[in-house]
């Protein structure tokens, strides 16, 4: 089997499945496409835009929503998705994998972010590679140079669910635990109702998330916007909000748990081994001990 044959054999799955989930629940589908091997190999603008159209074509057969242009590490090669995707006058968003220093080239967030636009994105920001609070940096250069060059978009953000504090613009797959040991530096569900708020607080509305995201993740974004949203999800049918299932513990220090501040009266990360690793050279010895024990 070829792997162009092949390749349309996974994109139909993958349409077929996304639209049955999106009937569901009134959702809407997105065609995606990414980064292209032959980008870093050739630099070859028709070479690229000819994939991307390839792919354009079968998502346009099976009249997908809109069309999502994402996990660039490269503005120039997300600037040339964009090109092709708007052809399809569909709505077009864009997002990076990059940090607040920029991309792989060097070219600002800013800088990237109006090149998407001026491009026909109606939608930019960032995805995966880096923490919520990392990406929320990203963006919010974004959002500045879009309104210093005033042009109008969308904001869009996508992080990975785990912590990457002391990360370079390569993100977590510089750690020594990608991929395979990345569990301690899981984000709970206080981590991701501080995120979804300073997200919206900072006038992004395509909030969600990328690699290390669990569905309790997505429940937490959407309990925490609810009052916006005007709704709840339905699986927040499944437990009390902010702990309050836990009015009914018989252990006093338990129920003492069950409101809306806890995570916010706590050291959530006390436990954490990843967290321990940030804070070594601030713990004194004795307490190293204790935490060993």
């Amino acid at each position: 089997m070829s792997p162009i044959s092949r390749g349309e054999q996974i994109n139909e799955a993958a349409c077929k499945l996304a639209r049955e989930v999106a009937n569901e629940g009134n959702a809407l589908v997105a065609g995606s496409v990414s980064q292209t091997p032959c980008y870093l190999k050739s630099r070859n603008e028709e070479e690229v835009k000819a994939i991307f159209k390839k792919q354009l074509d079968f998502f346009m057969k099976k009249d997908v929503d809109f069309m999502i242009a994402e996990y660039f590490a490269h503005g120039e090669e997300a600037v040339w998705a964009v090109q092709v995707l708007k052809t399809s006058g569909k709505p077009v968003a864009a997002t990076l994998c990059i940090s607040p220093e920029g991309d792989m080239n060097g070219v600002s967030p800013g800088d990237c972010a109006v090149r998407l636009v001026k491009a026909g994105a109606q939608i930019v920001g960032v995805n995966c590679h880096l923490d919520p609070m990392c990406c929320l940096k990203t963006v919010k250069l974004m959002k500045k140079a879009l309104e210093d060059a005033h042009l109008k978009a969308h904001l869009m953000i996508q992080p990975l669910g785990f912590h990457t504090p002391e990360c370079n613009h390569r993100g977590y797959i510089s750690l020594p635990e990608y991929p395979f040991s990345l569990e301690s530096r899981a984000m709970n569900r206080w981590d991701m109702q501080k995120y979804a708020r300073e997200a919206y607080n900072a006038g992004i509305r395509y909030i969600g998330g990328c690699c290390g995201f669990e569905p309790y993740h997505i429940r937490a974004l959407a309990e925490e916007l609810a009052p916006e949203r005007g709704l709840l999800p339905p699986a927040s049918q499944k437990h009390g909000l902010w702990g309050s299932s836990l009015a009914t513990q018989t252990k006093p220090w338990v129920k003492a748990r069950s409101h809306v501040n806890t995570g916010k009266t706590f050291d959530q990360h006390l436990g954490d081994p990843c967290a321990l690793r940030w804070q070594r050279l601030k713990i004194n010895h004795g307490y190293r001990k204790l935490c060993l024990r």
